[in-house]
């Protein structure tokens, strides 16, 4: 309502400023080209060109990375308003070399298409740059969010091989300092049970193991001289200037290489074999895997527990050990077994297992001892001033695909509408022009066109408009899906972008071609009538 009452205002003020007889010969009349120079045009071409090449140079990481706002604002202004140049500059220039040519010029009616695109070329600058922008959020939109909901799909599969893991601090001292600066204390219950695993203490809060099943215990040793800028060592210096906001005092979690191995085994996914004077750092979350990776490949050495170890790999190693619904793991170190850790070094106990039972509807009955606050576990867990935490698969599925389609449905939804209203816009403006023009077609028919000359200079008129702003648009989205690339995490190569590429293409070819077709038969109708 709001924009008709805007549309009516405006339309009102810009008709009641001309003469009636200014709208009864408004028809023969082509819009005035305020800029004719074609040496002004191609040097605004060139300008707009090399804006729009160096705002593509950004977003693909010419200047190292985009990870803020403020810097992605400006390639995103640079690309808006180069996409307006160039189509403006286009009208300056193009028709001019073209005339050149006589040879084309003068072919068929290659004339009338040329002058009839170039006629309205003011008002048809802003509705092409728009309409390129709308498309290239459509192909961008479509594309990644495609991609993303197969791509989580997949991980979500591969990453809660399990029913449930749960974990708890290990060898609590005996205070500690709150938020506040102020120094509290543990109690005597739970400083007593962070000396047992998580199994003893199920079993001693009074909940049936039996319900379990694929049981297996492992501790996670984390040490005062093993923390992340001990690991980063030499680099340490350098790294936290890149990444001030890292903190740097996270102690590393160490593993040994068999209590990995049995939640690898229970997992399905790859084991490790180590020598005594071997380490090998297990990492999946892309930015944490290419800075690790920076040491591993300086070969550093480092000391656990009096022992100097070396990397097995120059390269992290793909495995974790907690479910999640994307690649988190930030790190951890397989050690040997032979390393010198003892139970005070132990950081955290932690617990994987699957339900002993079949159905989905079995296993969320269990599940509700672990995630009900009213279930007689957790009450014990709290008048005992116990903390346990954990993930289920169920939980983590359900929130994931919950947000992941949210995400999804609105990424569509908009690539849609972006879609629908782009090719709206240009049917409805190239069949309102053909209504215009009909007087234009029946002096074609009186010189001697015949019908399929019309129909091909029609076609030709049409899908000139339709296809220079698509053309534009995919330029623009081969850097905006690399850049897609570089910020989508879960997203990693352009191979997995490519179904949802071949998607978006069909998605688009349907949408688009259909109004293409439609306008076109639409136009040869409203030029076929009497005048």
């Amino acid at each position: 309502a709001v924009v008709y009452v805007a549309v009516m205002i405006f339309n009102t003020f810009t008709i009641s400023r001309y003469k009636l007889i200014n709208l009864l010969t408004a028809i023969k009349k082509n819009e005035e080209v305020k800029i004719k120079n074609p040496v002004i045009s191609i040097l605004i071409f060139i300008i707009a060109v090399a804006v729009l090449s160096y705002a593509y140079w950004i977003v693909t990481g010419g200047i190292n990375k985009l990870n803020s706002m403020d810097k992605l604002i400006w390639p995103i202004l640079m690309g808006i308003g180069s996409t307006i140049a160039i189509f403006w500059s286009l009208s300056g220039f193009v028709l001019r070399l073209i005339q050149a040519k006589k040879s084309t010029y003068l072919k068929g009616t290659n004339m009338f298409v040329l002058r009839q695109l170039n006629n309205k070329i003011n008002t048809t600058v802003i509705s092409m740059s728009v309409i390129c922008l709308m498309l290239f959020m459509t192909i961008s939109v479509l594309s990644a969010s495609l991609s993303l909901n197969d791509k989580v799909q997949k991980e979500l599969v591969r990453l809660t091989p399990i029913d449930l893991n749960l974990y708890k601090d290990a060898n609590l001292p005996e205070s500690y300092k709150t938020y506040s600066g102020k120094t509290a204390k543990y109690s005597e219950t739970r400083r007593e049970d962070s000396k047992i695993t998580v199994e003893e203490t199920l079993i001693n809060n009074g909940f049936d193991m039996n319900l379990l099943k694929d049981v297996v215990n492992i501790p996670i040793y984390a040490i005062e001289e093993m923390k992340w800028k001990d690991f980063f060592g030499d680099i340490f210096p350098e790294v936290k200037q890149e990444f001030p906001r890292l903190n740097y005092e996270t102690k590393e979690e160490i593993i040994k290489v068999s209590d990995y191995n049995k939640i690898a085994q229970l997992y399905g996914i790859k084991q490790f074999e180590l020598q005594d004077n071997e380490y090998i750092v297990l990492c999946d979350f892309q930015n944490m895997v290419t800075l690790r990776e920076r040491v591993l490949q300086e070969g550093n050495i480092l000391t656990i527990a009096g022992t100097r170890y070396v990397p097995k790999y120059d390269q992290c190693q793909d495995g974790f050990i907690d479910m999640s619904a994307s690649s988190i793991n930030t790190g951890i170190l397989l050690v040997p077994d032979s390393c010198n850790l003892g139970q005070e070094q132990i950081g955290k106990y932690f617990m994987a297992a699957n339900y002993n039972v079949n159905t989905e509807n079995e296993k969320k009955e269990i599940e509700k001892i672990f995630a009900e606050e009213s279930s007689s576990l957790l009450q014990n867990f709290k008048k005992n001033d116990i903390e346990i935490d954990g993930v289920t698969k169920i939980t983590i599925i359900e929130s994931s695909k919950g947000l992941t389609a949210s995400i999804v449905f609105i990424a569509i939804y908009l690539g849609i509408v972006f879609l629908i209203a782009s090719s709206a816009i240009l049917a409805l403006k190239q069949l309102t022009e053909s209504s215009d023009n009909k007087q234009r077609y029946l002096i074609l028919r009186k010189i001697g066109c015949d019908e399929k000359m019309i129909n091909k200079a029609l076609f030709r008129q049409i899908g000139i408009v339709f296809m220079l702003p698509l053309v534009l648009a995919i330029i623009h989205s081969i850097f905006g899906i690399q850049f897609a690339l570089s910020t989508m995490t879960a997203i990693t190569s352009t191979d997995e972008l490519i179904p949802s590429i071949i998607a978006t293409v069909c998605i688009m070819g349907a949408v688009y071609g259909l109004y293409f077709l439609a306008t076109y038969l639409g136009s040869k109708n409203i030029i076929k009538e009497e005048v």
